[in-house]
Parts: C-alpha cells; structure tokens; sequence
C-alpha cells in the first residue's frame, strides 16, 4: 500500500472511531430523585472523558419501587451499552431483573451481602462499581456529634428499615455509644408524613442530638428535614454534603466528586471493551467533613475550633 492511500484510510477512519463512540449509550438509573443530588458530578466527569450528555439517559425512582421496577423495563427494551446504577435500590432492581447488560454501581454500602458481586476483588458476572461504607461510618458520625456538643448523654438516630445498610450503620453507632456511655433513642422512618411525628418523638425522647440516615426519600426532601430539626433545636449529622449545605448542622462521608469520577471511569473503561467481571470494585479514599456554621449559630451552639479545624468545608 502507498504511503498516500494509507494515510487517507487513517484519515478516514479516525471519524468513523468518533462516530462509533458517539452512538454508545449510557443510561444512569437513580432509584430517588437524581436532581435534587449533586448527579451533575457524574456529567461532568463523563463529559471529561469524551461522553456527550445527548450520549446519556438519565432515569429517576423517585423513592417509589413500582416506578423503579417500570424504569427497569424501559432499559431492558433500550438496550444500553452501559447503565450507571446509583443506590443500593437501583442496583438490586437491576441485579433481580437479571438484564445482559453491563453495570457500575454507586453509593452502594455492601454490594457482596447483597448479593450483587461474588467478592471485591473478583466481582464476577455484569456489574462492579464503587462501594460507599455507610455501616462503618454510623459510629464516626457519633463520635463527631459528641465533639460538636459538650455534655452529651443521649442521641437519636433516624433510619429506614427498608433502606439497604441502615441496619448495619445502627448497630455501628450502638457499639460506638455504649463504649462512650452514650444513649441510643432509635427511630424509624416510615415517609415524609412520619417526619414531623418523629421529631416530636425525639423532642420527648431529651435526645441532644442526632444521626439522620437518609433513603431516597428523606435525601429528597432534606430542606424540609433541615427545616425540623431547627425547630426543633436538634443538631443533626448526615451523610452527605447537601444535607449540611440545605440546614444540617454536619454531613460526614465519602467524597461525591471521588465517587462520581471512579464510577465514570469504569464506565469508560467497559465502553472500552473491558469487562465488569475484570474490573475490581473499589472503595472510597476520600472522606469528607462538611460543618455549616449558620445553622450552628442557629441552635446556638459554639463549635470547638478543632472541630473546625478538620473541616473540608465550613459553611458560613
């Protein structure tokens, strides 16, 4: 072949390799509600990676698993190159409906006790992704509240029975607060209607404080949380930023921008042709304090400058 004829064949092929990653599909399946979340995160980081948003779904549950169950057949009748499952319900949803198609989870606490990969470091079969910790975390969320509020004895913990790893972050924070001394006053959350009695149920309880464990529901409607707990003079920790950046007084957790991008990389890396059996599933690195001052003053509460200290984030 001469040089010439060659280097148009290159030259010609170079459009048809764009062209063919421009018709991969990626549908990113949320089970709550996708935009009310930092989801832009995930955009952006495919965005770096080549994926144009018109490439990318973007489908919503909204805390309600019969419209979970339906958005699962809509991808089993689409047919994408690769679906993105953030939560725990979305990936189960996924996992039950046994689809030939390739998966990256995220935000998911233990997917080997749920049954969704074989271990870690072999995940076997259409899915692998990025675990989130949640059970571990239940009694470092304790340990910050007992440094935030001098003196106290007794704390509530919000969570759902229904919510995958909630139980398991309970029984953490239980364990932390007997080695401290600490009383534990759960309660479980049975939807937004069951918030304002729960309140209530605390404010009798003479808890000090609180752990709020959100499902997708809860994260949902976090300003409406926010806006009880204040009324209620209840400081509160949550799990992720935006619960403290929309009136929580913390949030503790792995970092949202590390997630989203580890997520979109292995996507990137099965649109590439490697498959999710290879591909180990990884754990955060990175963990985020988010304290918001505002709200601290609110309650009227002074927090130790070493606290303060070791924030990522401090909102004033």
């Amino acid at each position: 072949m001469r040089r010439r004829d060659f280097l148009i064949g290159a030259a010609m092929a170079l459009p048809l390799a764009a062209e063919a990653q421009q018709r991969q599909r990626i549908s990113i399946l949320h089970s709550g509600y996708p935009r009310r979340t930092a989801i832009k995160l995930l955009f952006d980081a495919l965005g770096k990676l080549g994926y144009d948003e018109a490439q990318i779904d973007l489908l919503g549950g909204e805390g309600d698993s019969s419209r979970l169950t339906a958005l699962v057949d809509q991808l089993a009748l689409r047919k994408p190159d690769v679906i993105i499952a953030i939560t725990s319900p979305a990936v189960v949803a996924l996992k039950n409906a046994k689809l030939n198609i390739p998966v990256v989870f995220a935000f998911v606490p233990d997917p080997v006790e749920l049954g969704i990969v074989e271990s870690l470091a072999r995940p076997g079969g259409h899915f692998t992704g990025v675990t989130y910790s949640e059970a571990g975390l239940g009694g470092k969320r304790l340990e910050l509240l007992i440094d935030a509020i001098a003196g106290m004895t007794r704390t509530a913990v919000f969570w759902s029975s229904s919510f995958p790893g909630h139980d398991t972050a309970l029984e953490s924070i239980r364990t932390s607060a007997s080695a401290r001394g600490i009383e534990i006053f759960s309660r479980p959350l049975g939807g937004v209607d069951d918030l304002s009695p729960a309140f209530d149920d605390v404010l009798r309880a003479k808890a000090q404080a609180a752990v709020f464990m959100s499902d997708n529901t809860m994260f949902g409607h976090r300003k409406q949380v926010a806006d009880l707990a204040l009324a209620h003079k209840l400081p509160t920790i949550h799990s992720f930023p935006p619960e403290a950046r929309d009136g929580g007084l913390m949030s503790y957790g792995p970092s949202n921008d590390e997630n989203y991008k580890r997520a979109a990389a292995l996507t990137d890396r099965i649109l590439r042709g490697a498959r999710p059996s290879d591909l180990p599933v990884e754990q955060p690195t990175r963990f985020e304090l988010v304290v918001n001052l505002k709200t601290a003053k609110a309650l009227g509460l002074t927090l130790p400058p070493t606290l303060l200290a070791r924030a990522d984030e401090v909102i004033e």
